[in-house]
């Protein structure tokens, strides 16, 4: 049976959450910051001795986020007067005799500017058995780092394509003006519609395989988690499996999305990709591309090889690799990796924009630890890319005062020798946003030293040329390309961008 929600239950228990503080903030006040991050990483026990005091906010945290059971009469009270009876109903109780259990995951989950509820399926180890086909994933690793990579700017129209539970619909109402959300699952759009209506949010929900809910539309935005995980043509959990065979899902959301974005629209995804004996992944997604119309940024955030790729996603979805079921289901996937050729996965985040000018993409590794979401710095890529596409004139260049900003370190590496000092390496380092470093060169590290936002590029490299002996024809042809990196990556920046 499908859940139901109505929009009178869903203001009358968010009422009664909001009274009793089960909100992001009032959830790691009850427990305190060890307690909060120990149920977090799966260990409920810190969680249990921080809630014993019986209050109302402490029984719904032991209900819905560790998972215990709690007297029916001591639910009834922290749900201030909702009827029990009416909450197993809706699928988000249930009963064991005199007492009661979470049916559905109902959890607080914010972001800087204030706190949302989700509800989705319990996962298996709240549930205690391996999750159903149909299962609808909560707030995961995979939805919680699209959320930070995504770009927020105010836009008029967002698409979520492949909504899950609603979780990137919640980010998105906080800068776009109409939502849409899609899933192919009648269970996923049940359990969105929840979210939405517990939340307040005026969401267009739309059922259908992939774009076809949305034929002939055009968005300003749209963000997609999909059914990313690759391996033979089977489904056998929705919120993962495509029934497509290898990355073919990756690859048909990304061929997609020029076809529904408005002129200037961004999309952006996660996606997975197969590292294949003799093949460059890049060459492979870049060919998922058509020749004009869109500037794609690839960024790979980690490859997994084969054996741990499958491990990884049988223990997902609580089965045991060693366990009969698992051996077989292991044996299966593996035997296709080696059919294929694959000898590792990809995974990492997709950024598109609609354009009218030849297709422009770069692919990246960035597998690298870095502290700060990937969102801000994609909106940034695509403003540099823009910025060198209307002044791809080498006397444009020339004529720009650049600026090296002050997050933009030099690192020198040497050795000890005979003579003191040996410079081995020369490394330029960005500290904000992905951390990009690049090793570089005495001229080039003088040219960024005297990058001031005052002086133009090509006065800047006659100086140099007439210093070190050097033909300034000689010095330009070889400076812009490097400039050129140096601003797509954010170490150097015009002053409409600084």
């Amino acid at each position: 049976m499908l859940p139901h929600f109505s929009d009178e239950f869903c203001a009358r228990l968010a009422d009664t959450l909001r009274v009793v503080g089960y909100d992001a903030d009032g959830v790691v006040a009850a427990l305190g910051d060890q307690a909060h991050a120990a149920l977090g990483r799966g260990e409920p026990e810190p969680a249990r001795r921080a809630t014993t005091d019986g209050s109302a906010l402490a029984t719904l945290i032991r209900l819905f986020l560790v998972g215990d059971r709690v007297p029916i009469r001591q639910a009834h009270a922290a749900l201030k007067g909702l009827d029990p009876a009416e909450a197993a109903a809706t699928g988000l109780l249930r009963f064991d005799g005199d007492t009661a259990r979470a049916g559905l995951d109902l959890r607080p989950y914010g972001d800087e500017d204030g706190s949302w509820w989700v509800v989705a399926d319990l996962d298996a180890e709240q549930a205690g058995a391996p999750v159903g086909a149909d299962h609808v994933l909560g707030i995961g690793h995979a939805s919680l780092s699209l959320a930070r990579a995504t770009v927020r700017r105010p836009v008029g129209s967002l698409l979520d394509l492949g909504t899950g539970c609603g979780v990137q619909a919640l980010h998105a109402s906080r800068h776009a003006d109409r939502i849409t959300a899609t899933d192919l699952s009648e269970r996923c759009l049940a359990l969105a519609s929840a979210t939405f209506r517990l939340n307040g949010l005026d969401v267009e929900t739309a059922r259908g395989s992939w774009f076809d809910p949305v034929a002939g539309r055009r968005f300003d935005q749209v963000v997609c988690n999909p059914p990313f995980v690759v391996g033979p043509p089977r489904v056998d959990y929705v919120y993962r499996d495509s029934g497509l065979a290898g990355d073919d899902a990756s690859a048909l959301v990304v061929r997609g999305l020029p076809g529904v974005l408005a002129p200037g629209g961004v999309g952006q995804l996660l996606a997975s990709w197969l590292h294949r004996r003799g093949e460059d992944w890049a060459e492979r997604v870049t060919g998922w591309l058509p020749d004009e119309g869109v500037d794609a940024w690839f960024v790979q955030r980690d490859v997994a090889e084969p054996a741990m790729y499958v491990g990884t996603w049988l223990r997902d979805a609580g089965i045991d690799p060693r366990s009969a079921e698992g051996s077989a289901k292991a044996s299966a996937w593996l035997d296709w990796f080696d059919a294929n050729d694959v000898v590792g996965v990809g995974f990492g985040f997709v950024t598109l924009r609609a354009t009218g000018a030849d297709t422009e993409v770069a692919c990246e590794d960035l597998r690298h630890a870095f502290d700060d979401p990937l969102g801000p710095e994609a909106g940034a890529w695509l403003d540099r890319v823009a910025w060198l596409r209307a002044n791809d004139d080498p006397a444009r260049l020339l004529a720009t005062a650049f600026t090296t900003p002050s997050t933009v370190v030099l690192e020198r590496v040497a050795e000890p020798g005979a003579e003191g000092w040996s410079e081995l390496v020369r490394r330029l380092h960005r500290t904000d946003g992905p951390g990009w470093q690049q090793e570089t060169d005495e001229l080039v590290t003088a040219l960024l030293a005297g990058c001031r936002g005052q002086v133009p590029l090509g006065d800047l490299l006659a100086l140099l040329a007439a210093a070190h002996g050097l033909p300034t024809d000689a010095v330009v042809q070889a400076a812009l390309p490097v400039v050129v990196d140096l601003v797509t990556h954010g170490m150097l920046l015009p002053g409409d961008l600084a």
